[in-house]
């Protein structure tokens, strides 16, 4: 009797993959939509998995995730990083436009988030060259930069997905 309550109750694997498959779609929307610390969120997901599903097959696969995660770390410092240096946008100016985008976010709900972030880099590299053209370059930099960070992110996370299926699958 005790035996027929047990297999009548669900799976609750079944309940953590949906619970972490759900984590990840936020994640991936938290890359286009950066509000959220997508990429780390597409980790938290896999790790929920691997902490409920337990074995070595969960684990490697974690840890390959991981290894995934620190590389796309890894290339976007080096790469968009190293060319928005180049081209002369410094910290303060991505930090101000930053400032200008939490700040759009909430003046222009929807849209504001990235209107606020060109127009706080804009800002800020005008006060700093008062050069609009200079100024506007430097924005096109930051934007470019801005866009392949997120695309390095998105690839990671679809490296992170495949890594994940093929452990799901495995296990």
């Amino acid at each position: 009797m005790l035996s027929l309550a047990a297999e009548a109750s669900p799976d609750p694997t079944t309940w953590v993959l949906a619970l972490a498959l759900a984590i990840y779609v936020v994640g991936v929307l938290g890359i286009v939509i950066p509000v959220l610390p997508g990429l780390l969120l597409c980790v938290g997901a896999v790790l929920l998995w691997a902490t409920e599903t337990g074995g070595t097959i969960a684990w490697v696969t974690l840890g390959v995730v991981a290894v995934i995660y620190l590389m796309c770390l890894a290339l976007q410092f080096l790469l968009p990083g190293r060319r928005m240096k180049r081209e002369g946008v410094g910290g303060v100016t991505l930090a101000l436009g930053v400032v200008g985008a939490i700040i759009g976010f909430f003046v222009i709900p929807g849209v504001g988030l990235p209107i606020g972030f060109v127009v706080g880099v804009l800002v800020s590299e005008y006060l700093r060259y008062r050069d609009w053209d200079r100024a506007w370059s430097a924005t096109k930099s930051a934007l470019r930069g801005v866009l392949h960070s997120m695309g390095i992110e998105l690839g990671a996370a679809l490296l992170i997905a495949i890594t994940w299926t093929v452990g799901i699958l495995a296990h």
